[in-house]
């Protein structure tokens, strides 16, 4: 129930904060399970939340395992889909708890669902591909013993922006691995190897490669102009949009800003709060009005102030400066 309700809001909440959303095989996301998603990961659980949003069906997500340390969080993160992977930095003693992980995995997979696992470990907020950890080889692997035809897609997740609001993300998808391209003669470490070798050339082709401080190759790869016609339509929407917005996004602006620019969660955490915090904010503008004037029409403005808050995303500028 806590799943489904966030990925309703989500879905609608991405259409307005995201400028565009382009993928190369959209067909792909009503693919069934038993499915793992192996992605590359820039932008924390703001990864997830878009996969989850796109995808037709249910997907589980894998996170680091210190954030389920108190059982209230337990129950929240497992509501969402969400189960812990345990890295040595995060103690030792818990590393067992990663059986329990996979078996869970194993468990979904054998029900035919969705699982993203993020191949390279640690969140990085970068355009560049590093070297995949074993974990995705391992998971697949148990999997295929166990006689269920899970298949493997490979998923370049690229974003226009970091920092900024109103991002385009391009999300691009290889080519589904299978069993039968990995030869389970071999020894478990040279199928481990052959697995990440293949996962690891096809991300390669996915995930784009520009350096962190080349703008104008950030903006031949990223950067989307809208057409003359659409700057002409929306520029007086996108202007009423900021003024009505500017006093919930400022300040969730700064307070984020304050919290997490010293590491690569702020761009997942300020969506993260305007998701939630945008549909109070939008009912406490129309209750205003409501109150001010006694009009039944003040009800429009559940149309009328995303419209307005998506054209002025529509105008803005893409690119980190």
């Amino acid at each position: 129930m806590l799943y489904s309700c966030l990925k309703f809001i989500a879905s609608l909440g991405i259409r307005i904060f995201c400028r565009k959303i382009i993928i190369n095989k959209p067909d792909l996301l009503k693919i069934k399970g038993p499915l793992l998603l192996a992605c590359n990961h820039p932008n924390s659980f703001l990864d997830s939340v878009i996969l989850d949003t796109l995808f037709d069906q249910p997907v589980w997500s894998l996170a680091r395992g210190d954030v389920f340390k108190k059982p209230l969080y337990i129950r929240i993160l497992t509501g969402l889909k969400i189960l812990p992977v345990y890295r040595t930095s995060e103690g030792v003693e818990n590393l067992s708890a990663n059986y329990k992980t996979f078996d869970a995995c194993i468990n979904i997979f054998r029900n035919n669902g969705l699982i993203t696992i993020f191949s390279e470990g640690k969140c990085i907020n970068e355009w560049h591909l590093r070297p995949l950890k074993k974990g995705t080889a391992r998971l697949a692997i148990k999997t295929w013993e166990e006689d269920i035809p899970l298949q493997v897609l490979p998923v370049g997740i690229n974003y226009s922006s970091f920092t900024r609001f109103g991002k385009n993300i391009f999300l691009n998808f290889g080519t589904l691995i299978k069993k039968d391209d990995i030869n389970f003669n071999d020894s478990d470490g040279l199928r481990h190897q052959s697995f990440n070798n293949y996962l690891q050339l096809q991300l390669e082709q996915l995930v784009f490669e520009i350096p962190k401080n080349d703008i104008q190759k950030q903006k031949e790869q990223l950067e989307i102009k809208p057409s003359s016609q659409k700057q002409f339509f929306l520029a007086i929407p996108a202007v009423i949009g900021y003024l009505l917005h500017w006093p919930l996004y400022w300040p969730v602006k700064n307070f984020t800003w304050k919290r997490t620019h010293h590491n690569d969660h702020y761009d997942s955490v300020l969506m993260g709060i305007l998701l939630l915090t945008y549909p109070l904010y939008l009912l406490l503008i129309i209750s205003i009005i409501w109150i001010a004037t006694g009009c039944w029409w003040s009800i429009f403005l559940l149309l009328v102030l995303p419209f307005t808050a998506w054209s002025y995303v529509q105008l803005k500028s893409q690119i980190d400066k």
